[in-house]
């Protein structure tokens, strides 16, 4: 399966993006944490340039917290600073400020010097679509001031935000990149919800899912659909096959005859992954990154 996605609007956003770059002091780049590599998109790298930048990994409660760990020691040898948080619960989130403030430090210590008194730093949010921006927004304004839910695309268009007195945050539309070139990358987002299921074959991105939880948690797997797991080959995709059909006869998702519906199994394997129904999950590790 081929995964693209590249809406007019993530055109548009990208060039304002860039329009807005001299009026900010700080991104805050997030990310999802299940999928940290995956969900960075390149094409912002490029945009940001050597602009300060927190990486905020976002849905943290989701993640392996082990493997989180990992990234954020990942990010420290990159030079960027990494918090994990969970937006909707709010964990972490008051650090965000905070830890602003300490890669801003510099500047504001010059405008100190020179007997100016430092205004409030203006931050532009990034991420891809579905990642957690608009929570993130609402938990820092303390009350809503962005569009929420559970689909990809809700943020349309940009708009300035005040957190207490200290930031100013300028909210934009996630952003995807053109093309996929590593087909994971595509999958990875799919799986997470990061692009629209409408465009998504169901069952290929399901195959994915239960392929990769029978790989690294598959006791994960037999715990939450109650399934006694055979040792399973993973390069014969039968297999892989049989262990949805279990999965969707526990769950009644049968056609007319008895036969499993495997797109509707697909979508419980789906949901059960994004809601944590499985236990926190990782979809990648450091590892995964290339040199």
């Amino acid at each position: 399966m081929t995964i693209q996605w590249f809406p007019g609007h993530m055109t548009r956003a990208r060039r304002q993006i860039q329009d807005k770059l001299k009026l900010i002091d700080i991104v805050i780049e997030l990310l999802d944490a299940r999928i940290p590599l995956s969900s960075r998109n390149p094409m912002i790298h490029e945009i940001l340039k050597d602009k300060p930048r927190l990486v905020v990994m976002n849905k943290c409660d989701l993640a392996d917290p082990q493997v989180t760990e990992r990234w954020v020691a990942h990010f420290r040898k990159e030079g960027l600073n990494a918090l994990p948080i969970d937006s909707a619960s709010g964990y972490h989130v008051p650090e965000i400020v905070p830890s602003c403030k300490a890669l801003l430090k510099d500047k504001i210590d010059a405008q100190i010097r020179k007997g100016i008194t430092p205004r409030a730093f203006r931050a532009l949010i990034v991420g891809i679509p579905n990642v957690g921006k608009s929570t993130l927004i609402n938990r820092l304004a303390g009350k809503s001031a962005a569009a929420t839910g559970d689909k990809p695309g809700i943020t349309k268009a940009q708009q300035w935000i005040k957190v207490g007195k200290e930031m100013e945050l300028l909210d934009t539309p996630g952003i995807l990149w053109p093309k996929f070139e590593d087909q994971e990358v595509g999958y990875r987002l799919a799986v997470t919800g990061a692009i629209k299921e409408e465009i998504l074959n169901i069952e290929d991105v399901g195959f994915y899912a239960t392929r990769y939880m029978l790989k690294l948690y598959p006791e994960r797997l037999s715990e939450r659909f109650e399934l006694e797991l055979p040792p399973v080959d993973l390069q014969n995709p039968q297999e892989i096959v049989k262990v949805m059909e279990q999965i969707g006869r526990k769950r009644g998702c049968l056609r007319s005859g008895g036969h499993i519906d495997l797109e509707k199994a697909s979508g419980v394997i789906l949901r059960d992954l994004r809601s944590g129904k499985m236990g926190p999950v990782s979809l990648e590790n450091p590892a995964d990154c290339r040199e």
